[in-house]
């Protein structure tokens, strides 16, 4: 029993490491393909994985309801992968990574309006805290970087609408990974749309460009949203929400060794008081879900 609660607090650690080192690969990926093209590559390669593991386990490949599966694609693959691919082209990896992962701030706020959660005591205090961190990280006395901060800023709220979704709409009975491999093919149609719509240049295939496009699609994307929905199906919302503090903090330091990428004094700051902020948000998560925690069976 000790060995299986386990495998969801490893499958969370192997998912920070994952999508931490990912905005690294994916920046080097960018370097060599306009991020529609490597957007529908990592995708539909991610899709086409998943659906090969799901028949190699003879399991079905249909599901029984797909309006939900259709929406999550649009907004939380194909608009949230487009817009974080953008911001990467002109930012870098550490600082991307955090305004994407202001993500459970927005979830905060639409849950308000969407589906009736309110914001209580200390959720304030991180609310105050992130936004301090945002005016740093995004400088708008600095226009230079207001244009990527925005792009960042704007997918981590796409995600968070689309978590909020999930929540509102769920989708009962339906396998993970059957439901993930759906999602990345619609999101797939949609940035294979846009690659042959708006004209661009061809793809500059090397050697280094495979590497960044196989770890993008094979790890990040199929194993890695997978693993998120496996993580969301086992563990409390606290002890998941801790992944959005441990994926920017692994993209900072990979970005830093492998790309020599060093934010100024503001943007560091800033980055701190985020983290400080999502630290808060988990830490109340924790207590709140501990008596939900301690009744739960993990479900295999």
């Amino acid at each position: 029993m000790k060995r299986q609660a386990g495998v969801p607090f490893a499958a969370l650690a192997a998912l920070i490491l994952i999508w931490g080192y990912s905005w690294v690969a994916m920046k080097i990926g960018l370097r060599h393909a306009h991020p529609f093209d490597f957007a529908a590559m990592r995708v539909g390669i991610g899709a086409a994985f998943l659906f090969a593991i799901v028949a190699v386990r003879g399991q079905p490949l249909t599901l029984s309801r797909y309006r939900i599966a259709a929406l999550l694609g649009t907004l939380q693959v194909a608009l949230f992968v487009a817009l974080s691919h953008f911001a990467l082209l002109e930012a870098g990896p550490g600082k991307t990574s955090v305004l994407v992962f202001t993500m459970p701030f927005w979830m905060i706020v639409f849950a308000h309006f969407l589906i009736g959660e309110r914001m209580r005591g200390a959720q304030w205090i991180a609310v105050a805290l992130a936004f301090a961190g945002l005016v740093l990280i995004v400088s708008p006395w600095n226009l230079t970087s207001l244009h990527a901060s925005i792009l960042s800023i704007a997918a981590g709220a796409v995600w968070a609408i689309s978590a909020v979704f999930s929540k509102k709409w769920p989708t009962p009975g339906a396998d993970p990974l059957v439901f993930t491999a759906w999602q990345l093919l619609f999101g797939f149609a949609w940035l294979t749309a846009l690659a042959f719509v708006i004209p661009h240049e061809p793809v500059r295939w090397n050697g280094e460009f495979v590497a960044a496009l196989a770890f993008s699609a094979l790890i990040a994307t199929a194993i890695g949203w997978w693993l998120w929905m496996y993580v969301l199906a086992h563990t409390p919302a606290g002890i998941a929400g801790l992944n959005a503090l441990g994926i920017p903090v692994v993209a900072v330091v990979s970005s830093a060794i492998q790309l020599g990428e060093r934010p100024p004094a503001p943007e560091l700051a800033g980055m701190a008081m985020i983290g400080a902020a999502l630290a808060l948000l988990a830490w109340l998560g924790m207590r709140r879900s501990a008596p939900e925690g301690a009744a739960a069976t993990p479900v295999d």
